[in-house]
């Protein structure tokens, strides 16, 4: 299961996690983490899909606590997240993308080097061809 939190605005990946299985405290743990980070201040919005923990009591408990305010796709409607759905094709279209990953450290491996290269060599299309990294900082 990879958890990934990207800047709507630059595309850019601010965070990401490879775990076994879902778990609203690790994608909690992910949440904070990143914000903390990236010093984010309170008025971020969230948008997410609708699953159990996107929508779990300890991620939005933890998300008001921060003053981050959430919104979530349409029922049934799977393009109403474009830009990390566009995110993922990008990478399983990927030349070296291995379709599934031997290990927990495969993963992370080859994750780690697909959003450094998404992050800051990859020129958008659609960021009048500037990198997210471009457009982020």
């Amino acid at each position: 299961m990879a958890y990934v939190i990207i800047d709507l605005f630059s595309r850019f990946v601010v965070g990401w996690m490879l775990a076994s299985k879902e778990c609203k405290h690790l994608a909690a743990q992910l949440f904070a983490e990143t914000i903390a980070r990236h010093g984010v201040t309170p008025g971020l919005a969230v948008h997410s899909d609708r699953g159990s923990v996107m929508k779990s009591d300890t991620l939005a408990q933890l998300l008001d606590s921060l003053g981050v305010s959430r919104s979530f796709s349409r029922p049934r409607v799977s393009n109403d997240n474009p830009y990390i759905e566009s995110q993922f094709k990008t990478l399983k279209y990927q030349p070296d993308y291995p379709g599934y990953f031997t290990s927990p450290m495969h993963g992370r491996a080859w994750l780690q080097d697909f959003f450094a290269w998404s992050n800051d060599d990859h020129h958008h299309t659609g960021l009048a061809l500037f990198t997210p990294a471009d457009v982020f900082y």
